[in-house]
């Protein structure tokens, strides 16, 4: 039986401590047997990625503007479509948003301010002070698969992020059925989350800060590992 693959999708930056956490969440699923790592969104094997059978597990990784971000949400709306495990983080909530924007939402060429500057009215703009490397107080919405994984009683996010999806582009995802999981003091939509989807939950902050330190790894990304076994062994059985 081949192993659950979990790919993480982005351009892997050393110099980002975001990223060197998620190198650690990976190698700790690596000693679990996890096929576990990066690929880059304008590497060739992306055009293939979130397709089912492609991989078990699709991890949109922080760290925008991405260098394809054409391929990155063509991916994203693969994995959408064929109920491919979906997480994304702080850059791949805010495209993760984007593309259901244009998908499910029905808003035509939802814009980010960030490759957008001249946007007339984005859907994904900045806030009105960034947030870097700092704590905010998140709340999850009762009800919500996060709020199950996470609880009702706010916590502490790590926050690293300058853009978030604006009042109306949260209010036009909910009116097409997506969730907003979260909201975050100084943020707003701090989360979301696709009803029906085997797994689609993306967060604007980093869930998995923490591991390089010796943390458990968080509920959330434990809920997404254990979704892409899953799949692997629907794929193996099909």
């Amino acid at each position: 039986m081949s192993a659950t693959r979990i790919t993480v999708l982005g351009d892997h930056t050393p110099s980002y401590p975001t990223h060197l956490e998620i190198d650690a969440v990976l190698a700790r699923l690596r000693e679990q047997g996890f096929d576990a790592g990066w690929v880059e969104t304008d590497a060739p094997e992306a055009a293939e990625l979130g397709a089912p059978g492609s991989v078990d597990g699709l991890w949109i990784a922080p760290g925008g503007p991405y260098r394809d971000v054409d391929a990155l949400l063509a991916a994203i709306g693969r994995a959408r479509a064929g109920g491919v495990p979906l997480l994304g983080t702080c850059g791949g909530y805010q495209h993760i948003a984007l593309e259901l924007g244009a998908a499910l939402a029905g808003v035509e060429d939802p814009r980010h301010a960030e490759s957008d500057p001249d946007a007339a009215d984005p859907f994904i703009a900045p806030l009105d002070c960034r947030v870097d490397g700092e704590r905010r107080t998140v709340t999850c919405t009762p009800g919500t698969r996060l709020a199950e994984l996470l609880g009702t009683e706010p916590f502490a996010g790590h926050f690293v992020c300058g853009f978030a999806p604006t009042d109306a582009a949260a209010e036009a995802l909910e009116r097409a059925g997506v969730r907003i999981a979260a909201r975050a003091q100084d943020v707003g939509a701090a989360a979301l989350e696709l009803p029906g989807h085997p797994f689609l939950m993306a967060t604007l902050f980093h869930p998995q800060v923490g591991t390089l330190a010796g943390e458990p790894l968080s509920p959330l990304i434990t809920a997404f590992t254990d979704a892409a076994r899953r799949s692997c062994g629907a794929h193996a059985h099909g």
